[in-house]
Formats: C-alpha cells, structure tokens, sequence
C-alpha cells in the first residue's frame, strides 16, 4: 500500500516512514504544504497521513483543495491542536480520522490499515480469495490453512490485489503502489515478484487477463 506522510517534524517524519515500512506499507515523506498539495493531487495514494501545522499551506487548506478537486483517497489528521473544535474542523473538512499528538505509532499503524480497507470496503482484517487468506495484522500469507512466507514486495501486492480483488489490476497501476518513484519500477520487475509468488502459492491463486492485468482467482474479478 502506498502511502503520504505529511509532517515537518523531522523526527515523526523519520519515525513514521520506518514504523510504517516494517508494516509492509511504501512510504513516501513531504514536509511542506504547497509541495504536499501537488503529490496528493498528481500522484496515487491509498492513503495520507498529514500534520496540519505545516510551513508553505497549512493542512488544512491542503485537505480542503484536495476534496474540492475530487482527490478521495483516505486521510489520517495527526495533530498537536487537542481543541475538539479543531478536530470538527478537521472531519469537516474531509478527514478521515484524526490523531492528535503525542500518539503511539502502533495506533498509526492500525488506524492507517482501518482506514485502507474501509476505503476499498473491506471490514475485517483477515481477507480471503478462494483459498488463498490474508491477515493485515499479522501481515501473514496463507493458502488452504497453510503458513507461506513472503516478502514484505510480494506482501504488498498479495494485499493490493486482495483489496482490489473485485476486478482486474493493470500492471501500471501495480507498479505505481509497489514501487512509488523508486527505479525499480519496471515491467519485468513485476513479473518477477508475480513468478516468485506463484511458486510458492502454486496454480490458481494469481490470474492474468491478458492485455488488461492481474486478479486473484476465486474473487469474481
């Protein structure tokens, strides 16, 4: 799952993106508003974590420009403003949740996952298709009961395709929630992870339509 962390603190900022990379989300850092802005309105997130007390556009108005332009993505409002009118301020203005400081990042971390998967309509943390299951706490990977080791790469996309499992996934689109800007960003690098998971998954678990991307069999995609 990829992820914007809007904060100026540079320690949260740093304490953040490593707790929420040994989640297995691909994080991404921002410490400025204007800059904050144009990364949520040009770039794909399934989710934002931001600080409103931000230098260049407090968070606020960037939430409130990112609504009005139709950016939907899910955000999480982490705050040291403990006012509850800022907070109603907040939601009004199309949070998510809201968090204020000081927090605990394994609350973060939980919330962030909440969120994700209310965004795709997914209530529980343990997912399934066919007989391939996930558990989004444990970030575990089973098929039919049995335990599968997995990379926190073939983690991700396992949970991409399990959020999305109602249709097929064109492989840009994986990429960019894989790898972000990262250099690794390639075709043959996607294919490579999807080999190595269906080795270990066996047949019948990763499907591809062929032109138009991946799904996960027994979901109805």
């Amino acid at each position: 799952m990829r992820v914007l962390a809007v904060e100026d603190d540079q320690r949260i900022a740093a304490d953040l993106k490593t707790a929420l990379e040994a989640a297995g989300f691909l994080v991404e850092t921002c410490d400025d508003g204007e800059d904050a802005w144009f990364l949520g309105d040009t770039e794909s997130y399934d989710l934002v974590i931001l600080d409103l007390g931000l230098p260049g556009m407090d968070g606020l108005s960037v939430l409130k420009k990112w609504r009005a332009n139709g950016r939907d993505m899910p955000v999480l409002v982490l705050t040291a403003r403990g006012a509850w009118t800022e907070r109603v301020e907040g939601i009004d203005a199309g949070a998510d949740d809201y968090l204020p400081k000081p927090f605990r990042m394994e609350e973060v971390i939980a919330r962030a996952r909440a969120l994700i998967r209310r965004s795709a309509g997914r209530a529980t943390a343990m997912q399934s298709a066919g007989e391939l299951m996930l558990d989004a706490n444990r970030m575990s990977v089973s098929i039919r009961g049995v335990p599968v080791p997995a990379t926190a790469l073939e983690y991700r996309l396992l949970s991409y395709l399990m959020l999305h499992r109602d249709r097929v996934v064109p492989p840009t689109e994986l990429l960019e929630h894989l790898y972000g800007d990262d250099d690794a960003r390639e075709a043959n690098a996607l294919e490579a992870v999807i080999a190595r998971l269906r080795r270990k998954l066996g047949h019948g678990v990763i499907g591809t339509r062929r032109g138009f991307g991946y799904f996960l069999e027994g979901s109805g995609a």
